[in-house]
């Protein structure tokens, strides 16, 4: 028996050591055959990212920019201007599709649309469109590719699918058997080649784990073989450039425009506020002072027209005690010479029409009683009377401060009143300026509103190290506020040429950089860093990084720079 014990030992110990280098082979094997049903070919054979997520035609010549979109087998027209990117809403398309009769496009809200001929063609497809609108005829050529037929089965790689889903298997059972040859051996004390059975089978059921998992979907196609097929939603591009769809372009409203190269002076910029013109505005003030009456019961209000010599409240005037003291004993002297002149008349009237008396002295009293009667209204009025506080100019009331009962001083401001079609600006240069040169300026509010401004005049005496320039604005607008403040650009310096854009063009990026968005391509648009000079409110100088024949945007660049 130990004979045949021994022998079964040996055997043992050959199997464990013939099992180990086994599991070495299969390993290099396997790796080959993980690449192989990965499909990892590298980067050569990996599908590039489309930008939409269905077929599309574009085409464009010196009047028109076209733009197709199938959508479930009808095809979506959008025809704009080739300069300004405006929808052309006015035009009569035909469109010939492949080798199919031409058809009238039927219209619809954002453009046209037209049934494709054959929704099960496959391939590449040649469109015309022959445009008919106000602006001019235009024939229009291009092709698109349709989705193509669904991939055949490979052989090769269903023998691929089969041989992954037998390895495991096989793996598994290979580690059982060497799990009973490690126990056997242990049992005999062979504890070197025990160790060795143990770590081969601890190999196969790791590489059988691992085989499981990663190709228990072997079958599955890759996702590297599909494109990654992405919607119309507005979006950065891999190479910066913002991709926006034609029916987004329509609600954002995006214009675009051709630079022109101008000759212009460049405009420096100064801090201002509106202020009211000196001829048409107004305060109102109490010349004694006293407590505020309202006048028929209401006070003025903000924003509320008034027309010059309008009431528009009464000042009781405070009387100090000793001022009252003064006006009634004033009052009773001149009570006791009213008494007396009317006793002297009524004694001397008899005498006279009896011709008793001169009639001339009756006359002299009765004139003395109605100047002694006049006094004494007059110092009755002066203790009761009221100040009646009235409108300088036409205009409206642009501040108040007043309320009822009011105790208000001498020359109190109450009521300011100016007139809104007459208002200056005022601003401050620190520059030097050429009162003799004559100046251009033009305005910008705060919401970025432009209005034209005409020049008054310079201070000759500095004002925080600055020169006081006034202004007149012949055409206010209407929410323009008394207060408000606002920039003025002033032009002057040396003539430049340069391209005229407005400023609604120019963006910043993100590290605060200029920019501008060209309109490259019918849904596509790329940022350019620009270098710019103020011209005016509404217009900028592009002095370097753009030509002549960039078609940039003007409106909507705003937008388009938030794309993400």
């Amino acid at each position: 028996m130990s004979f045949v014990q021994r022998c079964l030992h040996r055997q043992f110990a050959k199997l464990g050591t013939v099992a180990f280098g086994c599991l070495l082979v299969l390993t290099v094997s396997l790796s080959g055959s993980l690449a192989h049903e990965g499909h990892d070919h590298g980067n050569d054979e990996k599908t590039a990212v489309v930008s939409s997520a269905f077929p599309r035609v574009t085409a464009r010549s010196d009047l028109y920019e076209v733009v197709g979109i199938l959508k479930n087998g009808e095809l979506s027209i959008f025809i704009d201007d080739a300069v300004s990117n405006e929808p052309v809403t006015d035009a009569k398309l035909q469109v010939t599709i492949g080798d199919a009769v031409a058809v009238d496009a039927k219209r619809a809200p954002d453009g046209y649309t037209v049934a494709l001929p054959d929704p099960n063609r496959r391939g590449s497809v040649e469109v015309i469109f022959a445009i008919n609108a106000e602006k001019g005829d235009d024939l229009l050529v291009d092709s698109f590719t349709l989705m193509p037929q669904p991939a055949e089965t490979n052989p090769q790689h269903e023998h691929g699918v089969l041989l992954a889903n037998r390895i495991p298997v096989g793996l598994l059972l290979a580690g059982l058997a060497l799990a009973v040859a490690f126990g056997s051996l242990k049992r005999q004390g062979r504890r070197r080649a025990a160790n060795t059975t143990a770590v081969a089978a601890g190999v196969c059921v790791f590489l059988a784990v691992a085989a499981f998992g990663g190709w228990r979907n072997a079958g599955a196609p890759s996702s590297t073989q599909q494109p990654q097929v992405q919607s119309d939603t507005p979006r950065r591009l891999p190479d910066g450039t913002a991709f926006a769809a034609k029916p987004t372009q329509r609600l954002l409203d995006v214009r675009t425009a051709t630079a022109e190269p101008q000759t212009a002076r460049p405009a420096f910029n100064l801090i201002g506020h509106v202020i009211g013109d000196p001829n048409r505005s107004s305060i109102v003030q109490s010349i004694y002072g006293g407590r505020i009456v309202p006048n028929e019961g209401a006070l003025p209000r903000i924003g509320q027209k008034v027309i010059k010599g309008e009431t528009l409240l009464r000042i009781e005037p405070y009387l100090p005690v000793a001022d009252r003291t003064t006006i009634s004993e004033k009052m009773g002297e001149i009570e006791q010479l009213i008494a007396v002149a009317e006793t002297k008349i009524n004694r001397l009237r008899p005498l006279a029409e009896r011709g008793a008396a001169p009639m001339g002295q009756l006359n002299d009293l009765e004139s003395e009683l109605a100047g002694l009667r006049a006094r004494r209204e007059t110092v009755r009025n002066s203790r009761g009377g009221y100040e009646l506080l009235r409108a300088s100019t036409d205009g409206i009331i642009t501040a108040t401060k007043v309320v009822p009962g009011q105790v208000v001083q001498p020359q109190d401001v109450l009521f300011e009143i100016a007139d809104p079609q007459r208002l200056w600006v005022e601003a401050l240069a620190y520059d030097g300026i050429d009162p003799n040169v004559p100046v251009e300026a033009t305005a910008a509010g705060s919401d970025g509103t432009a209005f034209a401004l005409s020049y008054l005049g310079a201070s000759r005496t500095l004002r925080q190290h600055a020169s006081v320039m006034q202004f007149s604005i012949p055409k206010p607008p209407t929410d323009l506020r008394i207060g408000q403040p606002i920039t003025v650009l002033v032009q002057g310096g040396t003539a430049k040429e340069g391209l005229i854009l407005p400023r609604d063009a120019v963006v910043k990026n993100g590290n605060g950089e200029n920019i501008v968005w060209l309109h490259v391509t019918p849904e596509r648009f790329e940022p350019r860093p620009v270098r710019i000079e103020p011209l005016d409110a509404k217009r900028v100088i592009v002095a370097s990084g753009l030509n002549a024949s960039d078609r940039v945007v003007v409106r909507g660049a705003d937008l388009i720079n938030q794309i993400r």
